[in-house]
């Protein structure tokens, strides 16, 4: 694909400009839409009737789901009124029967069984685009989204087909992170982020040890009750299914070159590099080159899909064929996430 026809050259903010009604068995109780005109990610479907409950729908649409989720790597559903963390959770178990129930990884707050509200960030601040726990052994193959309240202003989840990165991204620097992979450093302690106690959920070094192990991660106790985590994981994977390749990891997510320069500075003041609480290498440990990020992040920021949420909405990505971010934002927003379907890079 050249370089998606690149008539998305910029972040897109549309609402549907396209509209087909389907009158297939499964499908006649829907609406197909599309934000844009060139029928890219997310396909949106909305109720072809009124009170059409969702997760019913969804029990008799597996099929139809999943084949449209392969080829678009993302659905919106809007107009199904799934406005209240129990209905969320039951259209989420409709759509992904095993939801993912830790979480240690990032400071989230459970709701309701295994659903959580987004990870903690600064409102003023961008989220960048990530695929979902990519940086460790195991991640889910779904990730789901439910809007409660949209923000006043700002406070989108745009979200990227990490194909079309995976096209576009220069085939030399392509090919080191295929060689070289990525290693991911971790650095806990007490003056900045979690500490390993929370993360790990225990205490024991003993235990910390086992579930790093377990995890491929290598570890190294630090003085003053310090934990430095080293991972090496692929950049870039082929689905299961669809065969496709995907570029799948997070260095942008990881590496100092991507944060805005007064967090950078502020974070090099107070630590050494080696010793920032994260960081990314190639996978042999040289470093990359801030220039390579800045190339990385550009091929993002020129794929990114945005739209505003509406309150209601739920969103479902396949992890491995969609990246996603966050917008800054004002005023209260309140989303929820689950996701599901684990699975580790021995699987693809």
């Amino acid at each position: 694909m050249k370089k998606l026809e690149n008539k998305k050259s910029s972040s897109i903010k549309l609402e549907t400009v396209r509209r087909k009604t389907i009158n297939l068995s499964e499908t006649e109780f829907i609406k197909i839409d599309f934000l844009t005109h060139w029928e890219t990610l997310p396909i949106v479907l909305k109720p072809n009737i009124d009170y059409l409950d969702l997760a019913d729908w969804i029990e008799s649409s597996q099929n139809f789901i999943e084949t449209k989720l392969l080829k678009y790597g993302a659905i919106l559903f809007r107009g199904f009124n799934v406005d209240t963390a129990t209905t969320f959770e039951r259209v989420c178990l409709a759509l992904c029967s095993d939801l993912f129930n830790e979480n240690g990884e990032h400071p989230r707050k459970s709701v309701s069984g295994k659903v959580y509200t987004p990870v903690s960030y600064p409102a003023d601040k961008k989220l960048l685009w990530h695929n979902e726990n990519s940086f460790n052994y195991s991640w889910p193959r779904k990730i789901l989204f439910g809007c409660l309240q949209p923000a006043q202003q700002g406070g989108e989840t745009p979200i990227v087909d990490s194909r079309i990165v995976f096209q576009l991204i220069d085939p030399k620097i392509r090919e080191r992170f295929i060689d070289k992979k990525v290693m991911y450093i971790r650095n806990y302690g007490d003056r900045l982020g979690l500490n390993w106690e929370t993360v790990f959920q225990t205490s024991d070094r003993l235990e910390v040890e086992a579930a790093c192990t377990k995890a491929a991660i290598d570890f190294e106790w630090k003085t003053g009750n310090r934990l430095r985590t080293i991972a090496v994981r692929p950049a870039v994977v082929k689905h299961p299914q669809t065969k496709e390749m995907s570029w799948f990891n997070q260095a942008q997510h990881w590496h100092p070159a991507c944060l805005d320069s007064q967090t950078r500075e502020s974070l090099l003041s107070m630590f050494k590099q080696e010793d920032l609480p994260r960081n990314c290498y190639y996978g042999d440990g040289s470093l990359i080159e801030d220039s390579v990020l800045e190339e990385i992040c550009g091929v993002y920021q020129q794929l990114e899909v945005s739209f505003p949420w509406k309150r209601g909405d739920l969103l479902l990505l396949d992890n491995l064929l969609t990246a996603h971010s966050r917008n800054s934002y004002m005023g209260e927003r309140q989303l929820l996430v689950a996701m599901g379907e684990m699975a580790n890079f021995e699987d693809v």
